[in-house]
């Protein structure tokens, strides 16, 4: 029997069509031939990209030369730019305003021949870090209300460039998505219980267990109970955090761990899915937030969106959580857990 479930954050409806139900084999993701040939990216071809904006290199090393391990440069055709002022205009019923913000690129490595989940955890560390040293650098731009940070995997994941890469994005307005977790699932539940709606969440995936994917003594993977894609993971740290910035070093490791482990896994069972993560967080240079708690989501690009979806909003989802995160579960080998 269908069911029809509700994002507690968003207010968001989902079909979670279960007579469909489609297990990992029963998804044909088409094989991309990596061409494994030098690219902009790569070590050596540092010429090849604009100026770097900052990296992590071998003391001694110039910059814009080979020696870095995490490299961060201005991508080449930005959706915005951060040249100019900032202004609104209004043209009869309709708004605009200037296309004011950064867009960066995170190289997350010098090596082409390397998947994300080929990483050691140690330089998923190093990625993590850069995301949070661009965040608290961006920032100080007043101009920019979110930064948000993404990660395109395929081509339809909408990866231009097959070379492992995240991007960053400053925008001069929040996203009307992280805007509706604040304002409606997230206000509601805090007035009516005082609590934070992710903080229970966290205590109910760990409570059920349905839906885990994996855990360590920070972070908690699963698949949401509502979740608009096949195989969709949340990752949300358990101690309470608005802000992304906010982390730790001991998270840093703990959620390199979770977030490589949660990729591995999808790739294990699914062939190596294009997906989209983004990594949502409190807005910055505005009010404050601290009932906000940042999360990331993983979002595998396997089934199309079409006309009921475009018409409704809501989502068809073949894959119950439930299933996704059994298999999820099951399909791998046993690692261990850091602290």
């Amino acid at each position: 029997m269908p069911e029809i479930r509700c994002n507690p954050v968003t207010d968001q409806w989902v079909v979670i069509a279960a007579e469909r139900a489609k297990r990992p084999q029963d998804f044909r993701v088409p094989r991309e031939e990596r061409k494994y040939t030098a690219c902009p990216f790569c070590g050596g071809h540092e010429e090849e990209t604009p100026p770097e904006i900052w990296a992590y290199r071998t003391k001694g090393t110039d910059k814009n030369t080979p020696g870095w391990w995490v490299r961060t440069v201005p991508n080449k055709f930005p959706a915005l730019r951060i040249e100019g002022m900032l202004n609104e205009r209004s043209e009869g019923v309709y708004q605009a305003i200037s296309g004011i913000g950064a867009h960066e690129v995170i190289i997350e490595t010098p090596r082409h021949q390397i998947e994300f989940q080929e990483h050691p955890v140690e330089q998923v560390e190093e990625i993590i870090r850069m995301w949070r040293d661009r965040s608290l650098d961006l920032r100080r731009d007043h101009r920019f209300k979110y930064i948000q940070i993404f990660k395109n995997h395929g081509l339809e994941g909408g990866a231009s460039i097959e070379h492992t890469h995240c991007q960053i994005i400053a925008t001069p307005r929040v996203p009307k998505s992280v805007e509706e977790e604040i304002n409606q699932g997230m206000a509601r539940h805090q007035e009516e219980t005082g609590r934070c709606i992710f903080c229970d969440m966290v205590e109910e995936e760990r409570k059920s267990g349905q839906r885990l994917v994996v855990e360590s003594d920070h972070f908690l993977a699963f698949c949401p109970w509502a979740s608009r894609f096949p195989f969709e993971i949340w990752i949300i740290p358990r101690r309470h955090q608005d802000d992304f910035v906010g982390i730790s070093d001991n998270e840093i490791k703990s959620l390199a761990w979770v977030f490589r482990e949660c990729i591995q896994r999808l790739t294990n069972i699914l062939d190596d899915p294009p997906y989209n993560m983004v990594l949502h967080t409190a807005p910055v240079n505005s009010e404050s937030h601290p009932g906000y708690h940042w999360h990331i989501e993983i979002l595998p690009r396997l089934t199309k969106l079409a006309g009921f979806e475009f018409g409704t909003n809501y989502y068809i989802n073949p894959t119950p959580p439930e299933m996704a995160a059994k298999a999820l579960r099951e399909g791998h080998q046993p690692v261990v857990r850091p602290h």
